[in-house]
């Protein structure tokens, strides 16, 4: 097994002190959003293997990926570690996104690629074949949107506002079917003139920061994104409130944006996204309705079930985020063995074998490879089912 050493992503809307709290660092006075754990091209985790000086994960896995991974690992998604493990720390709202299906993802990035367009492209959608369904499992009390509101609920949302020119997209969406409505709806939202949907979102945030209660968050969004047609488009979704250990799943063609909070996030290894909003970046509105999914959906908070390892139910296989809550006086646990892994520490001094774990400290364990969790502490599994 391997110590890990990660990067700290400095995207503008994490948190200056969500992180380091939990590393028990000095903040630096900058945003500290995301530490990867993983394999990725982007930032691939570091060990130090025999003394030999720092390698990154990637070079591990790439220089034997069916001792690393296990035969039935490769066999199943490749020579590649096919998730990344993250601690994310939303000081502020990110954008609202989407992110393909494995069949769409393909097609997109077969197109773009036989289209020439440069993979660093601001207008790019697909920098990869693959897809992304997500985990976040909350770590602090953690705010977010996932998926659409029943269209009489983001109605009557929307009516309460009493702007009028938000009036027409009520009556939109009191139409039927439902999946209709919210397509007409958010089409409308993302393609409207810009200076008159700058107009209406102030419209709008001025009454929401008037109304408060369930209109908070929108006048919120609306601080970091003034005159986004984002803020409208967030009016339709869900709004989810996690508690620590509760945990939300997002899937392909579900719109989502994180608000605040700290989480541990279990994703597959893509960048693809699809932006709804929110952002200065591109908007591509005829490809993301494509994508989305626009039937209103209930998000089912997560729980972990089990004993011992308490695992977060999941219907993909190339991650699984499980969790070990450790007591004093409890016996070794042994850790199953058969795939790869990255065991991360949330609190305590969990023994891992014979490492002791920090908040904020991971873990590597190559298939095959035997050790058990003693101490105290909690402390996260990711991995896949192969």
């Amino acid at each position: 097994m391997d110590r890990l050493t990660n990067t700290v992503r400095p995207y503008a809307w994490g948190s200056t002190t969500l992180i380091p709290e939990l590393l028990g660092t000095e903040p630096t006075g900058g945003p500290q959003a995301e530490m990867w754990m993983g394999a990725h091209p982007g930032a691939p985790s570091r060990l130090n293997r025999g003394g030999a000086g720092e390698t990154a994960l990637s070079e591990v896995i790439a220089a034997d990926p069916e001792g690393e991974l296990g035969a039935a690992t490769v066999a199943k998604f490749g020579p590649r570690l096919p998730f990344l493990l993250k601690i994310l720390a939303a000081g502020a709202p990110l954008s609202l996104q989407v992110h393909p299906n494995l069949a769409q993802a393909q097609e997109g990035y077969a197109d773009e690629e036989r289209r020439g367009v440069p993979i660093d492209a601001p207008h790019r959608n697909y920098k990869d074949a693959n897809h992304k369904p997500e985990l976040i499992c909350a770590l602090t009390p953690f705010d977010g949107l996932c998926g659409f509101r029943p269209p009489l609920e983001a109605a009557e949302l929307l009516s309460g506002l009493e702007v009028d020119s938000l009036k027409p997209y009520v009556d939109l969406l009191h139409a039927h079917p439902e999946e209709a409505a919210l397509r007409e709806v958010l089409t409308a939202v993302l393609s409207a003139d810009r200076e008159q949907m700058a107009e209406t979102v102030a419209e709008a945030t001025a009454a929401a920061a008037r109304l408060g209660g369930a209109y908070t968050p929108y006048a919120t969004l609306a601080h970091h994104f003034p005159g986004d047609p984002g803020v409208i488009a967030a009016m339709l979704l869900n709004h989810v409130q996690l508690q620590p250990g509760e945990a939300m799943f997002l899937g392909a063609g579900v719109p989502h944006a994180y608000l605040s909070g700290l989480g541990v996030e279990l994703m597959a290894n893509s960048d693809n996204v699809l932006r709804c909003g929110l952002t200065p970046k591109h908007v591509d509105v005829p490809e993301l309705l494509k994508v989305v999914r626009f039937e209103p959906s209930d998000p089912a908070l997560i729980r972990p079930e089990g004993n011992g390892e308490e695992v977060y139910d999941t219907p993909i296989d190339e991650f699984r985020l499980s969790r070990f809550d450790l007591a004093p006086a409890g016996a070794p646990v042994p850790v199953p063995s058969a795939t790869p892994q990255i065991l991360l520490c949330t609190e305590g001094a969990p023994r891992l074998g014979e490492l002791t774990l920090a908040p904020g400290e991971s873990v590597f364990v190559s298939a095959g490879e035997r050790t058990e969790l003693s101490g105290s502490g909690t402390v996260f599994r990711a991995t896949v089912v192969a």
